[in-house]
């Protein structure tokens, strides 16, 4: 497995999963989507299918990790660091462009949303299940994550234990021939545990269990000159980073302990 089909397949992928992960979070959240309102359940097997179909496409690449935290936590198993680099290059570039084509995708009812949340005052834009809450911007949860109630602890033991139930799904339901990447099997049961993190451990913070999937987007959150959109909440921007890559490392420990 070459560098370049590492640093190109995690582009693909983590585009992949990020534009039909964060497409799922703008159809439930902006006006004029015919999904508008249709919730967390939505919202948690979207993204479940999203992994699914960006591990299926680019396993054969890159293994498919799209995510730091499983980076992290394969090459504490393994010992092996020196393609690490590129995976978690191309894992953010790859999240960044699947934020810009979401943007794309739902233009309009970006446009609209924004504008008409900025003129008219529309009460109906509480808040929606599913979409980020509070005072940084009201759209930023289409781009990243952030906490119900924030208590930086909680929020920071609430990604590690996510990411850690993910990280040690992945050692434990099996590794392609080359151990690098996620079994045909192995990436069906996973897509499903994230659903189930979703389900169980997504109230609190909107589970970001990845590092790449929360700091790419919310840079192009900073980044796009979309009107009335809020801040990017950078004070709370280093939790869904330290969180999952503590997580992921748990998880490796874990399986060395318990299962290797």
């Amino acid at each position: 497995m070459s560098s370049s089909n590492i640093f190109i397949g995690e582009v693909i992928g983590t585009a992949v999963l990020i534009l039909l992960g964060g497409g799922v979070v703008a159809a439930v959240t902006l006006k004029n989507s015919k999904a508008r309102g249709a919730g967390w359940l939505a919202i948690t097997f979207g993204w479940g299918f999203a992994v699914m179909t960006a591990v299926y496409m680019t396993s054969s690449l890159s293994g498919a990790h799209l995510n730091p935290a499983v980076t992290v936590g394969i090459a504490i198993k393994d010992g092996t660091w020196s393609n690490v680099p590129y995976y978690i290059a191309g894992q953010i570039l790859g999240a960044m462009i699947g934020a810009v084509l979401v943007v794309v995708a739902y233009y309009g009812q970006f446009m609209s949303h924004l504008n008409d949340s900025a003129i008219i005052g529309d009460p109906a834009d509480k808040p929606i299940e599913g979409a980020h809450s509070g005072n940084a911007g009201p759209v930023l949860g289409i781009f990243s994550t952030g906490p119900e109630i924030r208590i930086a602890w909680q929020n920071l033991a609430t990604e590690i234990l996510g990411t850690a139930v993910l990280v040690l799904a992945v050692l434990t339901q099996g590794l392609n021939a080359e151990g690098k990447g996620l079994s045909t099997l192995g990436a069906l049961i996973t897509a499903f545990v994230v659903v189930g993190i979703g389900l169980s451990l997504g109230g609190p913070t909107g589970y970001a269990i990845n590092p790449a999937r929360d700091l790419g987007p919310r840079i192009v959150h900073a980044l796009l000159p979309l009107p009335n959109k809020g801040g990017s909440d950078w004070s709370y921007a280093w939790i869904p980073v330290v969180g999952p890559l503590a997580g992921g490392a748990l998880a490796a420990g874990i399986y060395d302990l318990a299962f290797a």
